[in-house]
Formats: structure tokens, C-alpha cells, sequence
């Protein structure tokens, strides 16, 4: 379940409004920390109560910051939680790891492999939540993301396939898992020679049009590094483009265009 953070704000019978913080997930053996603040009113704190599963927890909140101890539920690992800490009005306390409730990438590659015919599997293990899978290849002197593929999300053995696009020549590719707080892991890479028949261009400078000889993937940079076209096909119509030097990247090269 994807974690999200909402503040509603609710009417209570005496006619005041007081406010919730909901944060829903499952349990990944993280607690929660919050900052509380002061009450707009002078008295105590901002939080006056937090609840977990409907339960009220037993945790010091009265005070500037406070933590929620989730290992006293018993939950089991990807148990679902939905927390609610209740505010007063005018203040907002803050919750410093929202994404402790999202699945971090724990996964471990036993195997990654890719076919000649371009069939990309990979065998995973250890895997604590449903996260995805990118799927990246290497070229043009970088990592460029070509897929996305879900993660079961079980501890056990996991097996996946992708098709992907082979160019001309070595192929090298891995798959990464990205956290919701941005924590990336990576598998090991494998590499497969391709006899595919590289891809030629031509630059016609009357239409202003770069053919390639079979369809390609292909990114078009300016001077300073900006990508001005990018996409699959058989040719780049650059007749929007300004005048100038660029360089274009496709099937496994990086080439240098001059637009007059």
C-alpha cells in the first residue's frame, strides 16, 4: 500500500476545529518521529493524541518532539498500519520520515541475465515491500532508465522478464530500486553482444531532417547538455531547432551534428 500524508481538518461537537495527520502504510520495523511544537494557546503541545490501528499509544507526547513505538504491536513485517496523530488547531506538528511506513529496496539479485533475442530476466530474494524494478542500459556514457517492472514484494525467491531493445554491439544492463526517501540499490549488470546491423545516419540539410537507417532510440543535445529531442523512429525533423552545434545519440553512438 502506498504510504500518503494528509492533514483533514474535522469539526468537533463544541463547535472548534482540531486537526488530523494520517499516515497509512505497512509495518517495515521503523518507528515514527515527529516534532510537536507548542500549542497556539500557550497550554501544553500541539499533539494531544496519537492512535495506531485505533488504538491510543502509550508514547510521551507532551513534549517538542516524540517518537511512535511500532515494535510494541507485534506486527509482522508488511502488517497494514494507519496512524493518526491529532492536532489543535493553528499548529501542525511535523513527521520527519513519512516514508517509514513505504517499503525500503532490500532485494538481492542472485541472478540477472540477457538473452541475444533481448529477454532480460533477473532472480531476486529478500524483498520487504512491493516496490518497482527499473530497468536501466547503458549507453551513450550513461545509465538510461528503458523500463519499469513491479516487485512482488516476498522475501522468497522472485523471478522477472523484460523485453528490451538491444543495440548494435556490447549491451549492459542492471535493475535498480528506488525508496520513497530517494535510498537507491542496485543489482549486478550483465552483458550480451547484439549482431543487430548498426544504425547509420544521414543528415539532409535541405529538410533538415536526420534519417536513420532502422528505427533507433535517440536523444538530441544542445551545446549545453539540454536535451531538445528525444524518442523512438526512423528520423528527427529539426527544422524548429536553432541554428547551431548538437550532438545526437543513438543506438550505441554519440555523434556530432551541425545545423546551418
Amino acid at each position: 500500500m502506498k504510504l500518503f500524508l494528509t492533514v483533514a481538518i474535522l469539526m468537533v461537537s463544541l463547535g472548534l476545529t482540531a486537526g488530523n495527520i494520517v499516515l497509512e502504510g505497512r509495518y517495515q520495523q521503523r518507528n515514527i518521529f515527529v516534532i510537536n511544537g507548542a500549542s497556539p494557546d500557550g497550554v501544553g503541545f500541539c499533539t494531544y493524541e496519537v492512535t495506531v490501528n485505533g488504538l491510543v499509544t502509550s508514547d510521551e507526547i507532551n513534549s517538542q518532539a516524540f517518537e511512535i513505538d511500532l515494535s510494541i504491536y507485534s506486527f509482522k513485517l508488511g502488517d497494514p498500519i494507519t496512524i493518526i496523530i491529532k492536532h489543535k488547531d493553528g499548529c501542525l506538528p511535523k513527521v520527519l520520515n513519512p516514508g517509514a511506513l513505504e517499503p525500503a529496496p532490500t532485494f538481492d539479485c542472485n541472478k540477472i541475465e540477457c538473452t541475444p533475442q533481448g529477454i532480460l530476466t533477473w532472480e531476486t530474494a529478500g524483498e520487504m515491500g512491493k516496490l518497482p524494478y527499473t530497468v536501466q542500459q547503458f549507453k551513450w556514457n550513461k545509465w538510461v532508465n528503458i523500463g519499469e517492472v513491479m516487485g512482488n514484494g516476498s522475501s522468497g525467491k522472485n523471478i522477472y522478464k523484460f523485453q528490451v531493445t538491444l543495440t548494435s554491439g556490447k549491451n549492459k544492463f542492471r535493475v535498480v530500486q528506488k525508496s520513497y526517501e530517494g535510498e537507491l540499490r542496485k543489482s549486478q549488470t550483465c552483458e550480451v553482444l547484439s549482431t543487430t546491423t548498426p544504425v547509420e545516419k544521414a543528415y539532409d540539410r535541405k529538410t533538415k531532417l536526420i534519417s536513420f537507417t532502422a528505427e533507433t532510440s535517440y536523444e538530441l543535445y544542445n551545446v549545453y547538455g539540454q536535451i531538445v529531442k528525444r524518442g523512438f523512429g526512423m528520423s528527427i525533423d529539426c527544422t524548429s531547432l536553432p541554428k547551431g552545434e548538437y550532438y545526437l545519440s543513438y543506438d550505441s553512438k554519440t555523434e556530432k551534428i551541425l545545423r546551418k
